[in-house]
């Protein structure tokens, strides 16, 4: 089958309209989450993790097991709230820090040096792999990420291209080797990560961020076979970014969805699920623990557990508890603080972080976060503080 045929099938078996399949009675939705992946993306080898991290805290309650204490890592926990960070970012902007493994490593180390984290995260953007791409993307000081080439057309959705990681983004891994022997001395996993394909491309088609994603809805509901075309160049991108990361050392990953609580659950089924299945599935030959994150999608949990990603990531919007019960058996979670708490009376940051553990109830599983990155605002003092906390009352004797 060639790559047009391929699309055709592909618009004929998603189509939005709720015709659904008269043999089976099936929706568009179900034969959605029950398709096959359309591009088998397999790694050619398994990835070895590396022992001496094996039993740290992170890793274990990753796949389930019960910890020395809970771990807790916060998201963002590199940025603007640290004045190391604003010192190097003072002159130098996001795509050259990103750009310049030495940069992004030491980005990277400075809240491990200053904090009790149980695990780093690479500094790095979930946009990155835009430009290489084709697309044109900067970052403007006070806006945030702006493209000045968005996808408004199906000519543009064709012209992008599918370049691999190795060859247009090596810096990433050049980064990760560069700073995993502090992190395996100090016995501190790495996650990796991307952005799932519904984000990456709602930022592509809006240009930056949105309310209403007034053009990502068009393009799904009036070219839905060049949606499918774009999620499927997506999912291939971000397998290979991800895979080149956990080569290089990642001991995790995790998929960025921070807007996919924008949607319906129907259209979620319909048109993301797919293409973010195929990511997903494409991962998890090599063997580290993969987490999903997505923003405001308490309505969507029930399918987001179909995934079966070893640890699903919760914003402060739903219940601990309440998320974990739609969960599969064995799936550990990850969250879920507001981040605005963090600048909160210790009284009540305290009391608020003890209903987050009290919600989790000691259960193996539990990785303790916020429920989106940690604000430029944000007292160090009472990141620390949490830090300490977590691991105080929650340590086994």
């Amino acid at each position: 089958m060639n790559r047009s045929q391929q699309d055709t099938e592909s618009h004929a078996q998603h189509s939005p309209e709720p015709q659904g399949n008269r043999a089976t009675g099936q929706s568009p939705a179900d034969q959605a989450l029950h398709e096959p992946p359309k591009r088998p993306m397999r790694p050619s080898v398994k990835v070895e993790p590396n022992p001496a991290l094996a039993d740290s805290a992170f890793l274990k309650a990753a796949r389930g097991e019960k910890a020395a204490h809970t771990p807790l890592w916060f998201m963002r926990q590199a940025g603007r709230y640290m004045p190391e960070y604003r010192a190097i970012r003072a002159d130098r902007s996001m795509l050259e820090c990103i750009r310049t493994p030495e940069l992004a490593a030491e980005i990277t180390l400075q809240p491990i040096r200053a904090f009790e984290v149980d695990a780093a995260i690479l500094f790095n953007d979930i946009l990155t792999p835009l430009p290489v791409m084709g697309l044109d993307l900067d970052f403007v000081k006070g806006a945030g990420p702006r493209i000045s080439n968005p996808l408004r057309s199906t000519r543009a959705v064709d012209l992008l291209s599918v370049p691999a990681a190795r060859e247009v983004m090596p810096y990433t891994a050049e980064a990760i080797r560069l700073l995993k022997p502090e992190l395996d001395a100090r016995g501190i996993p790495l996650i990796g990560f991307v952005g799932a394909p519904f984000t990456l491309a709602s930022y592509a088609i809006e240009g930056g961020g949105s309310r209403n994603y007034e053009y990502t809805k068009q393009m799904m509901y009036a070219e839905p076979a060049a949606w499918f075309r774009l999620m499927d160049k997506l999912a291939t991108v971000q397998a290979d970014y991800l895979g080149e990361q956990i080569k290089a050392g990642a001991a995790a990953v995790q998929i960025f969805d921070s807007w996919a609580g924008a949607l319906s659950r129907y259209d979620y089924q319909t048109f993301v699920w797919p293409a973010t299945q195929r990511l997903i599935e494409a991962v998890k030959p090599y063997g580290v623990p993969v987490i999903y994150f997505g923003t405001d999608t308490g309505h969507l949990l029930g399918d987001i557990a179909r995934y079966e990603t070893d640890v699903v990531g919760v914003d402060w919007r739903t219940p601990l508890d309440t998320a974990w019960a739609q969960l599969n058996k064995g799936q550990a979670i990850q969250g879920n603080l507001d981040p605005l708490l963090l600048a909160a009376p210790w009284r009540e940051l305290r009391h608020q972080v003890d209903r987050v553990l009290d919600e989790a109830a000691g259960r193996p599983g539990h990785i303790f976060n916020i429920g989106h990155g940690i604000l430029p605002t944000t007292p160090m003092d009472n990141v620390r503080r949490v830090a300490e906390y977590v691991h105080e009352r929650t340590q086994q004797v």
